[in-house]
């Protein structure tokens, strides 16, 4: 894609280039587990109501469900979310499903409140088999914490778990 960029005084043509992804698709397969993080554009506050949540979180366990996977810990902050999702099967494909959650929230966003989208990429981390699952989580679960909206995570609704009981931890 091609785009006329002034220069001066004359115009010239630049290439605008997108980044890849930048892990091999091959390694977001199986029984994995993968934390993600996707942000609002802009960063605009818009998560942090029920209303919103319930949905998201519909689509959320609908993503999962396509793509055999597991979240042991979801959080929806206000201007992002965390995810903490494991493949259940060799057929699990991690990306693949966070594809699909950011498409059908999006479309939703499209249709409920326009103004919002997410931003086009988001962060992720493969767990190496040696890292604390258990870490990870609770690493997410203190967001609401760190940025000051409850003083103890159990406090903050908008989170779940479909291996979990949070609850009891």
């Amino acid at each position: 894609m091609r785009r006329l960029k002034p220069a001066a005084t004359k115009w010239t043509m630049v290439k605008i280039c997108e980044h890849k992804h930048r892990l091999s698709p091959s390694l977001y397969k199986g029984s994995i587990i993968v934390s993600f993080t996707a942000c609002i554009a802009e960063r605009r506050p818009v998560l942090n109501e029920m209303t919103i949540y319930q949905p998201l979180s519909q689509m959320l366990f609908n993503s999962l469900k396509k793509w055999n996977c597991d979240a042991h810990v979801f959080l929806f902050m206000p201007d992002h979310c965390h995810l903490l999702i494991q493949g259940n099967t060799d057929n699990s494909n991690l990306l693949a499903f966070m594809k699909d959650f950011k498409q059908r929230s999006g479309y939703w966003f499209s249709k409920n409140i326009p103004n919002v989208r997410w931003q086009k990429d988001f962060y992720d981390h493969i767990l190496r088999e040696d890292e604390d699952i258990k870490k990870q989580a609770y690493y997410i679960l203190d967001n609401p914490v760190r940025k000051g909206l409850v003083s103890n995570w159990k406090e903050y609704k908008l989170k779940g778990s479909t291996i979990h009981d949070l609850n009891k931890w």
